[in-house]
């Protein structure tokens, strides 16, 4: 009886130590949060730069830039004085990374109306905006 009743005891206590602890998805750690990626408002946009035909620079209030890659060569993107910048996506602003939906708009006197896509957005850091050309700072 003795044995049973010992045997009894130790299952109560292995019973109560697995009531107790954790199960193992909980005390494993909780993967981290991503960053939100950086956005602006299209109306916020202030004046434009390009020094070539593949990469548009915008400024966007007093002390952002931001660069808008094309998807091919958007023809005297780096001479035209108008363009603008069309959300095909939901809402007016635009957020960095890949953006499918996003446009930007030339008219030229010579070659009309085309729409060039934007393949990639990014927020340029003070020190990239430095390194910037001085035709393609906006």
């Amino acid at each position: 009886m003795k044995k049973n009743l010992a045997a009894l005891v130790s299952l109560a206590a292995i019973s109560a130590a697995a009531v107790v602890a954790p199960p193992a998805e909980r005390v494993m750690a909780q993967p981290a949060a991503k960053a939100s990626p950086a956005c602006f408002w299209i109306r916020n946009v202030d004046g434009f730069a390009a020094n070539d035909t593949t990469t548009l620079y915008l400024r966007v209030g007093m002390n952002q830039v931001w660069e808008l890659k094309l998807f091919a060569n958007c023809l005297n993107l780096d001479w035209v004085h108008h363009l603008g910048i069309r959300n095909r996506g939901a809402g007016s602003n635009i957020c960095e990374g890949p953006n499918p939906g996003i446009d930007v708009v030339v008219r030229d006197v010579g070659i009309g109306h085309q729409s060039c896509p934007v393949t990639g957005v990014r927020k340029l850091t003070p020190d990239e905006v430095a390194a910037l050309p001085k035709n393609a700072r906006p």
